[in-house]
């Protein structure tokens, strides 16, 4: 059986997760050393984040966002691969979803100026949507 190629964005997205994940360890942890922030397990999220610096929380942000909007670009994805509709527009419209939270991720995690932000993210919803409709037509 033959690969579809839209599943090429969705592991992209993952390794892009995963380059995340190791960003906001290699910052947070050095940061929260620095800071000699306790850790116990009575504290809050909101507590280590008010003794570490906004830079490195960003990367943080950013990976747990990574968890949340992304999930249903994989489920549109990966039902486009099923349907046999994962190339032509459908591919390129996943590609450009991947790129478009790579911005998002250097955007939010570097600067975190919250319009050009906020801005990535509803054209990448754009897009998302387009996929979820294009899905939608493939299936019913």
């Amino acid at each position: 059986m033959p690969v579809s190629p839209i599943l090429q964005p969705v592991v992209a997205l993952v390794l892009w997760s995963m380059v995340m994940w190791a960003w906001l360890y290699a910052t947070r942890i050095p940061a929260a050393t620095a800071a000699k922030a306790p850790m116990h397990p009575e504290m809050t999220s909101a507590e280590f984040n008010a003794v570490i610096p906004a830079r490195v929380r960003w990367k943080a942000d950013n990976y747990n966002h990574l968890m949340e909007q992304p999930t249903l670009f994989y489920a549109v994805a990966l039902t486009l691969a099923v349907a046999g509709a994962g190339a032509g527009w459908n591919l390129w419209l996943a590609w450009g979803y991947v790129a478009l939270r790579v911005i998002h991720s250097l955007v939010q995690s570097l600067s975190n100026v919250i319009m050009v932000r906020f801005s990535v993210f509803m054209i990448a919803s754009v897009v998302l949507l387009t996929l979820a409709v294009r899905a939608a037509m493939a299936v019913f």
